[in-house]
């Protein structure tokens, strides 16, 4: 190779060197650029990530997230007000949200979610977790990955349940308005501004005899209708022009009278509607007052009927003025008091009848009619032959046409037999009364009369065993801790009695107990071996109770609990429902459990399924009359060597 040959090929390479720093220079510099591009967009992601879910953290409507086996995923603060549900603790699949009789149309517009990607306007009802139904209006779609797979669905849910509401209560008072215009007594006709039927009702077609229905009516002319019906009128001609003037003057009429030809008297009134300056239409009501204008005809004979109704009823009745002087009484009235209505006119009921208070009764009772009061009330009375009687009296206002009392009207009922048994029941009940404190007394003594030998006993068999220590072969010995024994459960047999013959004495004073205060305390005295664990679910409640026997109640159920527990590891969980009126609790143990068929007698007295030596067959019982006494009720759930649950409920 010749010397320009290599300069040639050196210069070459230099500048080819040079042009490849130059462009490493330039790739360096893109990389660069491309790596703060890079970062700037992932940091705008994320604040865009950022942004949107405050977005949906904040809106008002609920958004939700789910899979596409429908478990919910996430919640927002306004879905978990709405369902009820906190995500993070509850497990919550949308299925189970449906309400059931809207099940078929979820399915379909989920089936359109997953196939279409989306769907709209969906509204229907759905359940909370404390089983209220609301309605919603929600809007769905698809979430995709990158790769445009699906991977779940979200959705923004709003609560449309008050405007439902609203909508039922239009629709139900346009229904209510039509019912009322249909079923009206009075004939109705309501025309267009062209003269045209919009709406009529079967009262209106009964009146003018119509064989057509109110529907068949809808856009006849009035005009060529009255022309054709003038007929049924005795005056004809004069029906018709008095509908054109009305119709030229287009100004309301209320009182009009027409008289038919088959002897009717109908009330007419026209009302012109007009919106600003322009007619939109007539009102007509026909009224039949023809029973109204032969009223009069008939007062009497009603009068004379309903007086006759009076005179002879059961009650007594009394009509009396503003002075409370005797206006008129019937016939019952006369037998109840021993007087005749002639004796008793005009004279002054208080007066006359006044037993110890029953006057001062009967002033202040009248002075609430003339407030228009009227209530029932009990008096001492006197009869005419001097004889102390019980009066219910039912009182009522009595007005005169101006709407003014002008007195009042009572209604007698005789109640001395009555009362009387209130009185004896009283007595019968301090007497019992007295007999049960007796009988408390009684099995205090008795209790103390009877532990007092078995103790005796006790000891003699204590000496006995050690004056013969050593002597005694082991069937003696047997036999002496057999005595034993039958006297400690007899000894447990009184306190037991005792305690269920105490559990009736209902004569503490009920205060409010602190349950989960005392169950606690309780569970801390009782012995509970280590192999056993006791657990409330929930905050036991306060209530108004007698603490002794509550403490009682609870100590009873959980040392059952205890002592029938048969498993290497032992569990007695403790939890309640708050009811309306009453706390529902449950203590629940995974013991021997009791067959069904003794279900209903373990609460006897005396019915113990488990012959051990500290069993007395009491204990459930005395539970049961500490319920009761509680205004509740006890009962249980069991399966032979699965467990135990009681369930009892106390009176708030």
């Amino acid at each position: 190779m010749s010397q320009d040959q290599s300069e040639i090929l050196k210069r070459a390479l230099t500048r080819e060197k040079a042009a490849r720093k130059a462009a490493e220079k330039i790739l360096e510099e893109k990389s660069r650029e491309l790596y703060f591009t890079s970062q700037r967009l992932e940091q705008l992601l994320d604040e865009k990530s950022s942004q949107l879910q405050g977005v949906f953290e904040n809106i008002a409507d609920a958004y939700v997230v789910m899979d596409l086996q429908g478990n919910v995923i996430k919640f927002n603060e306004a879905a978990t007000k709405l369902f009820g549900y906190d995500v993070s603790i509850d497990k919550v699949n949308v299925t189970n949200l449906i309400y059931k009789e809207d099940y078929q149309y979820a399915m379909t517009s989920f089936y359109d979610l997953y196939t279409k990607g989306f769907f709209k306007g969906y509204e229907a009802r759905v359940y909370t977790k404390s089983k209220e139904v609301k309605w919603v209006h929600i809007n769905a779609s698809v979430i995709y990955d990158k790769d445009k797979k699906p991977v779940a669905a979200q959705g923004i849910v709003r609560d449309i349940t008050n405007q439902k509401i609203s909508e039922e209560k239009l629709i139900e008072s346009e229904n209510r308005l039509a019912s009322l215009v249909v079923n009206l007594d009075s004939g109705v006709i309501l025309e267009d501004e062209n003269r045209k039927i919009v709406l009529t009702n079967n009262k209106f077609c009964e009146i003018f005899g119509l064989k057509a229905s109110p529907k068949d009516l809808i856009g006849l002319d009035c005009k060529a209708a009255s022309e054709q019906n003038k007929i049924l009128f005795k005056d004809p001609d004069g029906f018709l022009k008095q509908m054109r003037a009305i119709d030229e003057a287009k100004k309301e009429v209320l009182g009009d009278e027409l008289e038919m030809v088959d002897g009717k008297i109908l009330e007419r009134n026209y009302t012109p509607i007009v919106l600003g300056q322009k007619s939109k239409g007539y009102l007509w009501t026909f009224k039949d007052v023809t029973l109204n204008r032969t009223y009069r005809k008939s007062l009497e004979a009603q009068k004379q009927k309903y007086y006759s109704i009076i005179a002879n009823m059961n009650l007594g009745l009394v009509e009396v003025n503003n002075h409370d002087e005797i206006l008129m009484v019937n016939q019952s009235f006369e037998q109840l008091s021993g007087y005749t209505e002639k004796e008793l006119k005009g004279k002054n009921a208080g007066e006359i009848f006044s037993a110890e208070t029953g006057s001062e009764i009967i002033k202040e009772e009248n002075k609430k009619r003339q407030n228009g009061l009227s209530n029932s009330y009990e008096i001492k009375a006197k009869n005419k032959s001097g004889e102390i009687r019980y009066w219910l009296i039912s009182g009522a206002p009595n007005y005169n046409l101006e709407g003014e009392v002008v007195g009042s009207i009572g209604i007698h009922l005789d109640i001395t037999e009555i009362k009387n048994l209130e009185l004896q029941k009283e007595k019968l009940l301090a007497k019992l009364e007295k007999s049960n404190d007796e009988l408390q007394e009684y099995a205090h003594i008795v209790s103390h009369d009877l532990k007092s030998p078995l103790r005796s006993i006790h000891a003699l068999v204590s000496w006995l065993k050690e004056d013969n220590q050593g002597k005694l072969d082991d069937v003696s010995l047997q036999n002496f801790a057999l005595i034993e024994s039958t006297l400690e459960k007899m000894e447990q047999l009184i306190t037991d009695v005792l305690n269920y013959s105490s559990v009736g004495a209902d004569n503490t004073a009920k205060s409010e107990v602190n349950l989960n205060t005392m169950v606690s305390e309780l569970i801390s005295m009782l012995y509970i071996p280590d192999h056993i664990h006791i657990k409330s679910l929930n905050t036991l409640p306060n209530i108004n109770g007698d603490k002794t026997k509550l403490q009682q109640l609870f100590q009873n159920l959980i040392s059952n609990a205890v002592k029938f527990i048969d498993k290497t590891e032992g569990h007695i969980i403790i939890d309640v429902e708050d009811l309306k009126s009453h706390y529902k609790f449950s203590i629940k143990d995974n013991g021997i459990g009791i067959d069904k068929k003794f279900h209903d007698k373990i609460f006897k007295i005396f019915h113990a399924l488990n012959k051990s030596k500290d069993s007395t067959g009491i204990g459930l019982s005395i539970v049961k009359k500490i319920v009761n006494l509680h205004e509740g009720e006890i009962w249980l759930d069991s399966q032979p060597t699965v467990g135990t649950t009681f369930y009892f409920t106390l009176k708030k």
